[in-house]
This record gives C-alpha cells, structure tokens and sequence, in this order.
C-alpha cells in the first residue's frame, strides 16, 4: 500500500512557475515508478510526465515538454514536477500516481495509487 500527498498547487500568473512535490508513505518508493497526471473542468484526464524506479529514464507529453522536469528523491520518498512557462491551458488539478511498472506508463489505468490532487491555477 503506498499513499500520496500532492503540494505545492496555486494561482500563478503565465510565463510564472510551480513546483509540485509529492509525498510518498511506505518504504518501497523505490519500487514504484511514478507519474504526473492532470485533468481540467471538463476534460479527460492526462498524462504529464513518468519517471522510472531508478530516476534514469523520464518521459512527457509532447504539450509540456521543454517546460516540465520531473525528478524524484528515493530518500526523501518524494518525486517532483518543476513547471516553467507555465500557460494558461496547463490549469488543472495536478495528480501523483505510482506504477508498479519499472519505466511507468502513460495510461493511467496501470497506476494502482494516487494522490489527491492539488490545483494549479495560471492566469493570462
């Protein structure tokens, strides 16, 4: 069982900056790959960006790449999501969600855990 805890959302103006972290209970982090997904009002539900168990390998939607690095800290049972640029289309409540899949996966149906979401907000 692993249990997520999303922070760091808010209201941010575009071109501006976030970085979410979230936090992991459980001392097999290391054993999951983790991954970043968000959905907007009215939208589906989409990936962001995964990391694999090791940090090694990390991959993005085509919308947020350049912009968004994840990065994960076994230690510290946390993984991260800088978001630069940031667009007014990239408002959406932000989702944690680990994989017991070794590089992660863009389909959120192989996630067995999630966060609960924390909002990020940019304005025009």
């Amino acid at each position: 069982q692993v249990q997520l805890v999303e922070s760091g959302g808010g209201l941010v103006q575009a071109g501006g900056s976030l970085r979410l972290s979230c936090a992991a209970s459980g001392r097999t982090f290391s054993s999951y790959a983790m991954g970043w997904f968000r959905q907007a009002p009215g939208k589906e539900r989409e990936f962001v960006c995964a990391i694999s168990r090791s940090g090694g390998n990390t991959y993005y939607a085509d919308s947020v790449k350049a912009r968004f690095t994840i990065s994960r800290d076994n230690a510290k049972n946390t993984v991260y999501l800088q978001m630069n640029s940031l667009k007014p289309e990239d408002t959406a409540v932000y989702y944690c969600a680990a994989t017991r899949y070794i590089s992660g996966s863009y389909l959120g149906t192989e996630y067995a855990y999630w966060g609960q979401g924390t909002q990020v907000t940019v304005s025009s």
